[in-house]
């Protein structure tokens, strides 16, 4: 609990002393946060599930962008749609001064995992998209905690800034990154974030950093029985590339991921295909390494087009940093996790936890209670790539974990979005808007915590660290998804 003294004029002070009265304090704000979060719960699960309705996929996420915002600008903020050329990008913000807090919010979905809110796999559309890493529920999150703090400063008249970012296509379309490119967190003092998981926690962690594009390869069509020798097949140069990367995998540093997907490889047997095209990843913990894997993967590509007679060219869709742990934050954040408490599985929500539980290949034991405890504070690094890395090398950032699906579920499953879309999904929400609220109002309330994490911040970073995004000069991929 944050107590802080409130200045009071010293002949005031003489009278309340004569009075008898007891010293003057601030409130804790934090019981109001809790409740006025509680108290819009159902208005913000509609939200949620709203968005998780409409399952938009990264830079199409019109309409679950527009219902963040509009409840924003209801709710007083300020808010610019577009920026950093994105047309479901937004900034809202409200208050004035220092310190400036930045809340983060998602809501883009993922392909092809279209499910119904039911413990087995019924897809609500063949191959449709589904909201399998919960950014439904983090964009709402953020945008509850954002009000809730923002009604707080209004009505203490406290000075400080409160600002959401709507941040697009975070799956492979990096967002965040043309944000900070764009010089859009160059006066935050602190960004906040979240993430749903099976778990809850807020430990400080770090993540692998990410470059991803298309290999786009171009032959002559020919018929490939009657004329073979006429034609190129722009798939042998696929999959000549796809072998020589895979040779590649014993010469690089252990802790690199590579994966690939072919993503065009021709029409019909029987006609050598002048176009096919492949869309690769490459991930490591230093964003520096990334950048020599790539080079790697690029000369291999060139290498099976002049082998395979045919021609490629190559798209950058994505890079993204590592994420810059910071301890100092992820302490205030963790406390505040451990005031609010994990998810409560009521008995129908057990039993649907139970039987979705029994659908998982989870290599061990699926511990419910898990949904209710708080994980031990400690580094975490995690084996998925996010461009919050990129938010975190420019501006002391910390983020959480929480349990909106079952325990043992894995992000990117169908289980994700059944659970997500159910009240355990909404339960967590309200969890994570709760200790987003909570952190930033101790950050509101005691500087200390901003000087200590930005201490950290610039000794992690280095002397001399100069921001460069991985993805160069190139614009937002809009139509990657498309």
């Amino acid at each position: 609990m944050t107590w802080r003294l409130r200045a009071v004029p010293i002949a005031t002070t003489v009278a309340l002393a004569a009075l008898g009265a007891a010293p003057v304090v601030a409130q804790d704000p934090k019981p109001e946060l809790a409740a006025a979060i509680d108290g819009a719960a159902d208005e913000y699960a509609a939200i949620a599930r709203r968005i998780w309705s409409l399952a938009e996929l990264g830079y199409m996420e019109e309409q679950s962008s527009a219902l963040l915002r509009s409840r924003l600008e209801a709710a007083g903020f300020q808010v610019q749609a577009g920026v950093a050329g994105m047309p479901t990008s937004f900034v809202a913000s409200y208050g004035q001064g220092r310190p400036v807090i930045g809340i983060l919010a998602e809501f883009d979905a993922l392909p092809g995992l279209s499910q119904d809110t039911v413990p087995e796999r019924k897809p609500l559309s063949p191959s449709g998209p589904g909201h399998a890493c919960g950014h439904h529920l983090f964009g709402t999150a953020s945008v509850a905690a954002a009000i809730a703090v923002k009604d707080w400063l209004a009505r203490t008249g406290r000075p400080g800034t409160v600002r959401v970012y709507g941040t697009p296509a975070e799956e492979g379309g990096g967002g965040k990154v043309y944000m900070v490119r764009a010089g859009l967190f160059a006066d935050v003092d602190a960004v906040l974030h979240w993430h749903p998981a099976s778990v809850n926690d807020a430990s400080p962690s770090t993540s692998l950093a990410n470059m991803s594009g298309k290999f786009r390869f171009y032959g002559i069509s020919a018929h490939a029985s009657a004329a073979p020798e006429q034609g190129r097949s722009a798939l042998d140069g696929v999959e000549a590339m796809n072998h020589m990367v895979n040779l590649m995998r014993e010469h690089i540093p252990q802790e690199s991921r590579i994966h690939y997907v072919i993503t065009a490889g021709g029409q019909a047997p029987n006609v050598v295909p002048d176009f096919a095209e492949v869309y690769y990843y490459a991930r490591h913990p230093d964003p520096a390494v990334v950048a020599q894997l790539w080079e790697r993967i690029v000369k291999a590509a060139e290498g099976a087009a002049l082998g395979t007679g045919t021609r490629v060219e190559v798209e950058v869709l994505n890079g993204v940093y590592s994420l810059l742990p910071n301890e100092a934050l992820a302490r205030v954040m963790d406390a505040n996790l451990r005031r609010v408490g994990g998810v409560q599985y009521s008995a129908a929500e057990r039993a649907f936890a139970e039987a979705l539980a029994a659908t998982l290949e989870a290599g061990g034991e699926v511990t419910l209670m898990k949904a209710s405890e708080i994980e031990p504070f400690r580094l975490a690094m995690g084996g998925a790539s996010t461009d919050v890395g990129d938010v975190s090398w420019v501006v002391p950032t910390a983020g959480l974990n929480v349990a909106t699906w079952v325990p043992g579920t894995p992000a990117h499953s169908w289980q994700a979005v059944a659970a997500g879309g159910t009240s355990i999904g909404m339960k967590g929400m309200l969890v994570a808007a709760k200790t987003l609220a909570m952190t930033a109002a101790d950050l509101l309330l005691d500087p200390s915590h901003i000087e200590a994490a930005r201490q950290e911040f610039e000794r992690r970073r280095g002397a001399g660290f100069v921001y460069r995004p991985l993805i160069g000069e190139r614009e937002p991929p809009l139509d990657y998804r498309r």
